[in-house]
C-alpha cells in the first residue's frame, strides 16, 4: 500500500489517484477544491503552502469528504457552493447545480437587453429560478433594469434569496413564489423578456441519466414529463400573454429538441423570428423568438 500522505501536495495527489480509480469526474480538481474547503482555504494556498504537514483530524475530515465524493455526492453539494457566470453561489439539493451551458442563456439575454438605459428600463422575468443564477447574472451584468424571479418551490427562492443577498442584488430582484406564470397572474402584458431554464428531460432520458444526479438533484427541476416538453409546452402556451407585443422569450431546450419546439411555436402563431444559439460544445441551446407585434 502507498505511504499515508502528509503533506497538502502529497494528500492531493494521493486523493487524485483515488478518484481516478472510481472513475470520477475531473478528479484533479475534485481533490483541490474538497481539500480547500476542508481547510477552509483557496485551491492556489494548496500550492502555495504544498509542504503544510496535515494535522490528524484534518486527514480524518478530508477522508469523510472523499468517501462522499466517491459515493456519488456531487462536488458542488459538498462544498455547498458553484462558480456560475462571475457569480459564486450557494446550491443545495433544493436546487440544480448550475452548468456551463446555461451560460448561453444568459449570453443571449444580454444581446438584447441594452446596458445603457435609453428610453426606459425593462422589465425582466425569470421563471423556475432554482438558485437564481441565471437572473442574478443578468442584474449583474445590466443594473438599472427590473429583475423578477419566480419559482414553486419555497426552498429553492430561499437559495435564490440569498444568494442576491450574497451578491449584493437582493434589492434588484423581486423574488415570486408560484408554479410558472401563476405568480404573476396579474401582470399581463408587462414583460420585455422572459427566460427560463426548464425541466426538459424526457422520462426515457431521465432514467438514463447517472446516479450522481438522479440521486442528489431535484427530480421536479429535471422531469420534462413523457417527452421532456410539458414545461415547454405552458411556457410557450401562455408567455406571449404576459409580454409587451414585440417582447422577447428565451429558453433552454435539450439538444435534440429543435424540431419538436420549433413546432410548437409554429403551430401557436403568436411568435415571430424563430432562433435557435448553440452551445459552447455546439449543441442546439437556447430558443429565441418574439412576440408577434399588433
Amino acid at each position: 500500500m502507498p505511504p499515508e500522505p502528509r503533506t497538502l501536495l502529497q494528500i492531493v495527489n494521493w486523493a487524485t489517484a483515488f478518484f481516478k480509480s472510481h472513475d470520477i469526474e475531473q478528479p484533479r480538481a475534485a481533490a483541490e477544491i474538497l481539500l480547500a474547503h476542508t481547510l477552509g482555504m483557496s485551491r492556489l494556498d494548496l500550492y502555495i503552502r504544498y509542504d503544510r504537514p496535515l494535522e490528524p483530524k484534518e486527514l480524518k475530515a478530508f477522508k469523510e469528504i472523499v468517501q462522499r465524493r466517491i459515493q456519488g455526492e456531487p462536488v458542488a453539494y459538498i462544498v455547498g457552493e458553484k462558480g456560475f457566470w462571475s457569480l459564486d453561489l450557494k446550491v443545495t439539493p433544493d436546487v440544480l447545480i448550475p452548468r456551463p451551458e446555461t451560460e448561453t442563456l444568459v449570453e443571449t439575454a444580454l444581446e438584447i437587453i441594452p446596458a445603457e438605459l435609453a428610453k426606459k428600463s425593462l422589465n425582466i422575468l425569470e421563471l423556475g429560478t432554482g438558485s437564481g443564477a441565471v437572473i442574478l447574472a443578468l442584474a449583474t451584468e445590466r443594473p438599472g433594469h427590473r429583475f423578477y424571479a419566480t419559482d414553486s418551490s419555497d426552498k429553492a427562492l430561499a437559495v435564490a434569496q440569498g444568494n442576491a443577498r450574497r451578491c449584493g442584488l437582493l434589492g434588484s430582484v423581486t423574488f415570486l413564489q408560484g408554479d410558472w406564470f401563476e405568480a404573476v397572474r396579474h401582470q399581463r402584458r408587462c414583460f420585455d423578456v422572459i427566460v427560463s431554464n426548464p425541466p426538459y428531460i424526457s422520462h426515457r432520458d431521465l432514467d438514463a441519466l447517472s446516479p450522481e444526479i438522479l440521486r442528489y438533484e431535484p427530480r421536479v427541476a429535471l422531469d420534462g414529463g413523457p417527452d421532456g416538453l410539458d414545461a415547454i409546452r405552458i411556457i410557450i402556451e401562455n408567455a406571449v400573454d404576459y409580454m409587451f407585443p414585440g417582447g422577447w422569450l428565451l429558453f433552454e431546450i435539450g439538444s435534440d429538441q429543435r424540431a419538436s419546439v420549433e413546432k410548437l411555436i409554429l403551430d401557436s402563431g403568436a411568435y415571430a423570428d424563430f432562433g435557435i444559439v448553440k452551445d459552447y460544445n455546439g449543441f442546439d441551446r437556447v430558443v429565441r423568438v418574439r412576440a408577434q407585434k399588433a
